[in-house]
């Protein structure tokens, strides 16, 4: 009786993946997707899903660092409390750091504002061999700055090229980036963290609640939860016009952030399994220089033996 071929890890994790995937192929709706989704999981059996996509991230990443050919940048969009900083807290706990960085993006400095708006992003992708981690992103530019029309004006941009067609334009700039990196040998993922405004509220009163998290709050939090309705929009609107095949959104649940870390780091080593990584093997010149290495250090280790027994 013929053994059934074993799964695949993207198979896998497919559950986790596939529902919350859109690659720009039909219509998108944020509202179908729910906040609160938990799939068929409890937080114990979730734990252990983390742990063992953790596992496997350490291992993929050392593969990844050592072939040296891919990179991968992970991009990070959510409302605020939406769980981002410890989501990345933890899934990459134990990562080699020396190969994955996280670049938190804040408001222009005037040398970023004397650029394109992707010139910033651009000089923090990551390297060959290595994860680049996005906290906050490019997609800031046609998601604050179309909320905050004021911060588009401070971007110096010439009069004439500010029409009612720039955030398309936007969002062709972004496409095109991102197939130029895909094309380039940097894998792409991006998470946007759909938490309710129910959920955010109660994250809100814990973190004033508790002086340990006090330092996370700020009045300005309050004052973009009262444009809610027009961010949902606008991020409905990014999904739609920047979901592509090769690059494709992950709309995650995160009113349970248990179950938003199960999505996000399925997601990522389902990827990275796809890349083939393999630790790098030597030719037949270095294994035979090798060879008379490790011969050499042997000599070397029975000549101290023999000395240290001459000497008692």
């Amino acid at each position: 009786m013929s053994k059934k071929p074993s799964k695949s890890l993207a198979q896998e994790l497919d559950r986790y993946i596939r529902p919350f995937r859109h690659d720009g192929a039909g219509k998108f709706h944020l509202q179908d997707y729910k906040t609160n989704e938990k799939g068929d999981l409890d937080k114990e059996t979730a734990q252990e899903i983390l742990d063992a996509n953790k596992k496997r991230l350490i291992a993929f990443q050392e593969k990844l660092y050592a072939q040296d050919r891919w990179s991968v940048l992970i991009v990070f969009q959510a409302m605020d409390a939406a769980g981002k900083d410890s989501a990345i807290k933890a899934i990459f706990e134990g990562i080699n750091p020396q190969g994955c960085e996280v670049t938190a993006f804040k408001a222009p400095s005037s040398k970023e504002l004397d650029h394109d708006f992707l010139w910033r992003h651009v000089v923090a992708l990551p390297e060959r061999g290595r994860i680049g981690i996005f906290n906050r992103s490019h997609y800031e530019e046609c998601l604050v700055t179309r909320v905050h029309p004021e911060i588009l004006a401070k971007e110096k941009l010439p009069s004439r090229l500010i029409t009612k067609n720039i955030w398309r334009e936007r969002f062709e700039d972004i496409s095109a980036f991102e197939r130029y990196l895909c094309r380039n040998g940097t894998v792409v993922l991006k998470f946007f963290l759909n938490v309710s405004k129910e959920e955010q509220r109660e994250r809100f009163l814990d973190r004033l609640e508790q002086p340990a998290k006090q330092w996370k709050f700020s009045m300005d939090d309050i004052k973009e939860r009262a444009l809610w309705p027009r961010y949902q929009a606008v991020y409905q609107d990014i999904v739609r016009h920047t979901a592509t095949p090769h690059a494709p959104w992950y709309v995650v649940p995160a009113d349970h952030k248990w179950f938003a870390r199960v999505v996000i780091g399925s997601v990522i080593v389902a990827e990275l399994e796809k890349l083939d990584l393999r630790f790098p093997r030597a030719d037949k010149a270095s294994l035979a220089e090798f060879e008379n290495v490790r011969k050499a250090l042997e000599a070397e280790e029975k000549g101290a033996k023999k000395r240290a027994k001459a000497k008692k």
